[in-house]
């Protein structure tokens, strides 16, 4: 299943306190609960004024109605093609 990363305009984001993230969460959980298990969020990345959210999702359209159910912006949402780390520099085993 595709992994899509979504980006969120918000600003003060990195100063929102951990009872307002629980908040945020709770009610992304919630959301995911309704739609069913076709969509999981697997992790969220706070900076200062944006959240990246790395979901899977079956398609872009699951993954904007999340955003609307839940009452989420939405900036841009990306699918992922593949995933690097260090270990791509390590050379192929022959």
């Amino acid at each position: 299943m595709p992994k899509f990363m979504i980006e969120r305009e918000l600003p003060g984001a990195g100063k929102l306190s951990t009872g307002e993230l629980q908040e945020i969460s709770r009610k992304s959980c919630d959301v995911l609960e309704e739609l069913g298990p076709r969509i999981q969020w697997l992790n969220s990345f706070v900076t200062d004024d944006k959240v990246y959210c790395l979901y899977i999702a079956p398609d872009e359209e699951m993954v904007r109605r999340h955003a609307e159910m839940g009452g989420f912006p939405v900036t841009a949402i990306s699918e992922v093609r593949t995933t690097m780390d260090p270990t791509t520099a390590e050379p192929v085993a022959s």
